[in-house]
């Protein structure tokens, strides 16, 4: 029994020694992992925080969107861009507010709200969504080297038809139909047979070429 007591005392005296020489460093370490747990969980509250009420103003620029009120779109669009960037409804609300600027014809405001879109939308589809939009903006506003340039990078899947379709259109506004009709033929090849109405649109085009 004596001997199972001193082997306690040595063990105690070595747990002692240990912790004197390790104990602040332990201690650091605990609380340096409370800190960065704490710091996540703010950070996560503060992200919904902000996505929600992103998504409020978002509300507000639909329904001026709706309302055709330019104003609101752009005080809406603003605060979102401003205040809210790294929410995915930034680039959204830019897409509303290019596509509501470029029908009420102020072209060079679409096109700044498209292309802010097209540089910070982290979903490929909402991005290349901005690209065909952007590329159109860009077409009626005769920026037709921009048009094209937007359009460079290889498509993602869904958009394979839409692109070379939009790059027969501008070909065609710069009196290229050998090119137009290229990119017309290309498009109907990848758009299948699923969308006949975007097939009927580009064979339409295509024959409107005059059988280039």
């Amino acid at each position: 029994m004596a001997t199972y007591d001193l082997e306690e005392q040595e063990q105690l005296a070595e747990l002692k020694a240990w912790w004197k020489q390790y104990g602040n460093l332990v201690f650091m370490l605990i609380l340096a992992a409370l800190l960065v747990l704490a710091a996540w969980n703010g950070w996560r509250w503060y992200q919904r925080s902000q996505t929600a009420e992103a998504g409020t103003y978002y509300d507000t620029l639909q329904k001026a969107a709706r309302a055709n009120d330019l104003k609101a779109v752009r005080d809406a669009t603003g605060t979102i861009l401003e205040k809210y960037s790294d929410t995915a409804y930034a680039p959204l609300a830019a897409l509303v507010s290019g596509k509501v600027h470029f029908q009420s014809g102020d072209l060079k405001t679409a096109r700044a709200q498209l292309q802010w879109a097209v540089e910070h939308a982290r979903h490929e589809e909402v991005r290349w969504i901005a690209r065909l939009r952007l590329a159109s903006a860009s077409l009626d506003d005769g920026a037709f080297d921009d048009a094209l340039k937007v359009l460079e990078p290889a498509p993602p899947k869904g958009f394979e038809s839409l692109v070379p379709a939009m790059r027969g259109d501008i070909y065609a506004a710069l009196k290229k139909p050998a090119e137009a009709a290229v990119a017309y033929r290309i498009a109907l090849e990848k758009a299948g047979t699923t969308d006949a109405a975007l097939r009927e649109s580009i064979k339409f085009k295509l024959d409107a070429l005059g059988g280039v």
